[in-house]
């Protein structure tokens, strides 16, 4: 921006982006660009929003009653679970308790958008390390470039926007690799989607043999509560104190809370939506595999096209068809598994464009 800010701000803040959400959607349009839960929230969901109705009081700061809940859920005390608003909040706080000017925060890339911003934040220096060709994580080459100033590095499984899943063998092997004193987030905001049996399961590590491991989890994307911003942490419990001690004092409402708790009551509802949409996703991915395109392995809600200098263009054609994806300019599409009845659009306009992507292209199957 030409005028100048008025005040003394640091300036590589100065220098950030702000954050760009996913485009909204007309009421003719398919809004594919946040990776939201497409169904709407369960009755029984709506009738525990509303019974949270005194905004007039602070709710409870802790969220006791769903950290108990899930404590009980995963075998761990209530100090070992952590609640937010949103689980991007509780990497924003895992990152300000460890990490400051002259430190370094690894994370690969492409991958989850706020991770550049969230390290800035903090002070301290960002090292991306590159995904392989095929959209996954390069777990050698992030764990070569831990040195004695990396205080934190983050795993994104499925990684956001790409789709491929960590392994837990390659996971395993990675921490074996990182010292113990570095502390190692598994963000797992899409783990109910996954369907790959040898994925990462975060929640594996807990306890005394991988101390330093934080699971990141979110209840806004297969449970359906994005508008509502509540995730949650499980980790040992004087990490999660130190995250805790960053954190902005009651950010989780009591709606949200009891939202997540009959969302946790309704689970096996929940659960077959999310099934529907791992079928779809499946389909999809199939589909553009069959007009073209190469996918890399899909195991969040969600598709990738690394459509690179030809994202823009791309989108456009998308959305002069009434879908709105996510681009990510330079890299890809991201699309977002929506209602059924955006498949069939969705599929012939990646069919179409496809064909005007020029031969050798990364986005292109070789035939």
């Amino acid at each position: 921006m030409s005028d100048p800010i008025p005040v003394r701000v640091r300036p590589e803040i100065a220098a950030l982006p702000v954050y760009r959400q996913g485009r909204q959607a007309g009421a003719d349009a398919f809004k594919l660009s946040s990776n939201e839960n497409p169904f709407d929230p369960l009755p029984g969901v709506i009738d525990a929003m509303h019974q949270a109705v005194s905004v007039n009081r602070y709710p409870d700061a802790t969220a006791t009653r769903l950290r108990e809940r899930l404590a009980a859920r995963f075998g761990v005390t209530i100090d070992e679970v952590h609640i937010a608003a949103g689980s991007v909040s509780i990497l924003s706080q895992l990152m300000l308790s460890v990490a400051g000017p002259g430190d370094q925060i690894v994370y690969p890339w492409r991958s989850f958008e706020a991770y550049p911003n969230l390290v800035t934040v903090t002070g301290a220096d960002r090292v991306e390390v590159p995904l392989t060709s095929d959209g996954r994580h390069d777990l050698s080459a992030m764990a070569a470039s831990v040195t004695d100033r990396t205080q934190a590095v983050v795993v994104c499984s499925p990684n956001n926007p790409t789709g491929p899943v960590v392994t837990q063998s390659e996971f395993d092997a990675f921490l074996d690799a990182v010292p113990s004193d570095v502390l190692v987030i598994l963000d797992e905001a899409y783990a109910e989607f996954v369907t790959a049996p040898d994925a990462v399961d975060g929640l594996r590590e807990l306890g005394v043999v991988r101390p330093n491991v934080v699971a990141l989890r979110t209840f806004s994307k297969a449970y359906g509560l994005a508008g509502l911003r509540i995730g949650y942490a499980v980790g040992h419990r004087r990490v999660l104190d130190a995250a805790r001690a960053t954190a902005i004092p009651l950010s989780v409402t009591a709606q949200a809370e009891n939202a997540a708790l009959a969302s946790l009551d309704a689970e096996d509802e929940l659960r077959e939506r999310v099934r529907q949409i791992a079928v779809r996703r499946d389909r999809i991915a199939d589909g553009l595999r069959e007009a073209g395109w190469q996918v890399p392995d899909a195991q969040g809600n969600f598709v990738w096209l690394a459509t690179g200098v030809d994202s823009a263009e791309a989108a456009e054609a998308f959305e002069a068809a009434g879908i709105i994806v996510r681009a990510f300019p330079g890299d890809g599409l991201r699309v977002s598994i929506g209602e059924e009845e955006s498949v069939e659009t969705v599929l012939r306009i990646a069919a179409s464009v496809v064909q005007h992507l020029p031969e050798g292209h990364p986005a292109r199957r070789i035939a």
